[in-house]
């Protein structure tokens, strides 16, 4: 089995992947990222390698593949470069964060010879792997409801404690995407389980926030008011999905739940993996009890690797799917339309929750009517770097359901602190 040349593009999250790629055959053979602290950190793993700060030199390096791991708004252009070159793409999420960057992202996949493939992680957490076998397996009968929840709070107050340094690096500058992050768009870890496991497509979509805050005198920059918003889709087959982007409910789970004529499944809340199976009484197949609780069990040639790698496991299925569809020649599920569908419902879900739960309809890239319709909508809530320097551009829309929500000084004044004190590398040991 030839080793699969691939570079990377942003070493804060790409750096996580290192021992990933290298247990699948891969040959890390550039890195990219405008930090010259994380090019030399990825370095201490992997030698001298080719290092580039400006991603145009870097991807004349020869290789196979791309793992794009920059910003979450960011990757787009990159992308589209890459296809360009006939170069295959992995992609972090979010694939586009306007929907004028999903015709252009989809246009350019139409006409390039090289794969794309969006790198969510989600769906290969083995509860989810386990829900969309047995709804595969057709004892569920036809879907009508599916839930996915990502909820992921944090403290609003920072400490003097181990994992300080990982919390403000999060946010290493003020116009940082996350501290501008609106509710709906961090959606591909609550909707993608649910459009794996069910291959439902939406296609209408609606939101309403929860606005609290955070308090006046924490440590918070979030621009962002709305704790989470609750986010609905109409589907192609007829079902609904009820999901969230990255909400903020006490306290942390992820969790999923799929409703079908003659029974359901869910991963347990608090339940360390296992799952619940009922079905309806009159309906259970053979072999199975109305309620059947318990935890998947992982047989899998990798399963060492796969326990110690990050998500559930679901970093390292990541890895290995793409670099199977390469060596294969053939086109992962989590292809350009999937992930664009899942950005369109996160991008008109705000929309939505701005305009007070009115309904948008999802558009299909596949269709030159749907892209025309939306190939210069440039409406952004982030500032956007240019060209990866420096140099950024502004948000052109409201971030919250309240428009004119913003941070106090108090919070401003804390978090400036903070970051100063990281910068001048106090929190390098913790």
């Amino acid at each position: 089995m030839s080793n699969i040349r691939i570079g990377i593009f942003g070493l804060n999250r790409g750096g996580h992947y290192i021992d990933i790629i290298l247990a699948n055959n891969g040959d890390i053979v550039a890195i990219c990222d405008k930090d010259e602290r994380k090019i030399k950190n990825a370095q201490k793993k992997l030698g001298d390698v080719p290092s580039f700060t400006d991603f145009d030199k870097f991807l004349e390096t020869p290789m196979d593949c791309v793992f794009l791991a920059n910003y979450f708004h960011e990757h787009t252009k990159y992308a589209i470069k890459c296809l360009e070159k006939g170069i295959h793409v992995l992609s972090e999420c979010t694939s586009n964060s306007t929907m004028a960057e999903g015709v252009a992202l989809c246009r350019a996949a139409e006409k390039s010879k090289a794969m794309y493939m969006l790198a969510e992680n989600y769906p290969y957490m083995l509860f989810n792997q386990e829900m969309k076998r047995v709804f595969d397996g057709g004892t569920l009968g036809k879907l009508m409801f599916a839930e996915g929840e990502y909820n992921h709070p944090g403290n609003p107050y920072l400490s003097e404690k181990p994992g300080l340094k990982y919390l403000i690096s999060l946010r290493e500058f003020d116009g940082h995407w996350r501290n501008y992050l609106p509710a709906t768009y961090y959606v591909t870890h609550s909707l993608a389980p649910l459009m794996h496991s069910t291959g439902a497509t939406p296609k209408r979509v609606t939101a309403m926030p929860i606005f609290i805050p955070a308090p006046e005198d924490s440590d918070a920059t979030k621009r962002v008011g709305d704790k989470t918003a609750v986010i609905m889709t109409q589907n192609d087959d007829g079902s609904v999905f009820r999901v969230t982007g990255c909400a903020a409910f006490g306290a942390h789970d992820n969790s999923y739940r799929l409703c079908c004529t003659k029974g359901q499944i869910e991963n347990v809340r608090g339940g360390d993996g296992k799952v619940m199976l009922r079905y309806n009484d009159w309906e259970k197949p053979e072999g199975k009890n109305e309620v059947n609780y318990y935890l998947p069990e992982l047989n899998d040639k990798d399963k060492e690797l796969i326990e110690k790698a990050g998500h559930g496991g679901g970093d390292f299925f990541v890895i290995r799917e793409f670099f199977r569809c390469i060596r294969e020649g053939v086109q992962h599920p989590f292809d350009v339309y999937f992930a664009t569908t899942m950005a369109s419902v996160a991008i008109l879900g705000h929309r939505s929750l701005l305009a007070g739960g009115a309904p948008y309809d999802i558009p299909d890239f596949r269709l030159e009517s749907d892209k025309k319709k939306w190939e210069n909508d440039n409406s952004t809530p982030f500032y956007y770097s240019d060209d990866y320097s420096d140099e950024l551009s502004a948000p052109n829309i409201p971030l919250s359901s309240r428009a004119d929500y913003k941070p106090s000084k108090k919070q401003l004044d804390n978090f400036a602190k903070w970051l100063e004190r990281y910068d001048n590398g106090e929190f390098d040991n913790l």
